[in-house]
């Protein structure tokens, strides 16, 4: 079964509120695209003026993302230096961790954090461990993943050339991509953010995705739950 996962651009902590409600209930996951304005040139929550004050009074407090109780969460983390934020996350509530390979170069250093969390926690009757997932852009070869494959969850092929902004135009070389890395890892869950639409999601499908990730196309339509539908459908 596809999965179909509403990709959230926060300008700020508000819009988060919005988009989020407007999704709980319909999907089990949606994906908050954080941004820094280095990795990417794009800016979105908490890098906006107000929004660091707010996140780390959020993490400091305990408090945990918006909706929790009714959406899961992963985060995209289109940042520098990723491995200094990736706790504050999990500690909002994130039960997915996407990181750039592009990004850093602790890749390890990230898996460690996960596993550790597992281990502080093995007292408590169930641990769900956070899913980790690596996204590659399209100049990267995905070979360049394979030293970490028995220690991440999904991959997250990056369908524009111009990552960080929504409704850019779909690269249609990731079609190639993915069915590569299909035939190579049967198995494995592949995902892929931006240039997803009822267009291109019968193409992404077909050449074997597990997730399809879109923004523009879920929260610009007229019927969030057609849209979805649709798109699951291919």
């Amino acid at each position: 079964m596809i999965e179909i996962i509403p990709a959230i651009m926060p300008d700020n902590y508000n819009d988060l509120l919005r988009k989020s409600e407007r999704v709980k209930g319909v999907v089990p996951y949606a994906q908050i695209d954080v941004m820094d304005g280095k990795f990417v040139p794009s800016i979105s929550w908490p890098y906006d003026d107000e929004g660091i004050k707010r996140f780390e009074s959020m993490v400091n407090n305990d408090e945990m993302l918006p909706y929790w109780e009714e959406i899961d969460y992963e985060i995209d983390l289109m940042v520098e230096n990723p491995e200094h934020i990736v706790k504050d996350w999990i500690k909002l509530g994130a039960r997915r961790i996407i990181v750039h390979f592009e990004s850093t170069n602790r890749l390890r250093e990230i898996i460690a954090i996960l596993d550790d969390r597992v281990l502080e926690e093995k007292d408590l009757v169930a641990v769900a461990p956070v899913e980790f997932g690596v996204a590659i852009s399209s100049d990267t070869s995905f070979d360049s993943l394979f030293p970490y494959m028995y220690d991440i969850d999904f991959v997250q092929f990056m369908g524009i050339k111009k990552i960080g902004y929504q409704g850019e135009k779909f690269d249609e070389n990731v079609i190639e991509r993915i069915k590569g890395l299909r035939a190579q890892c049967p198995h494995l869950i592949i995902s892929v953010d931006g240039g997803v639409s009822l267009e291109t999601a019968p193409k992404l499908i077909n050449a074997g995705v597990s997730r399809l990730v879109s923004g523009s196309s879920i929260f610009n339509s007229r019927n969030i739950i057609e849209t979805i539908s649709k798109l699951k459908q291919g």
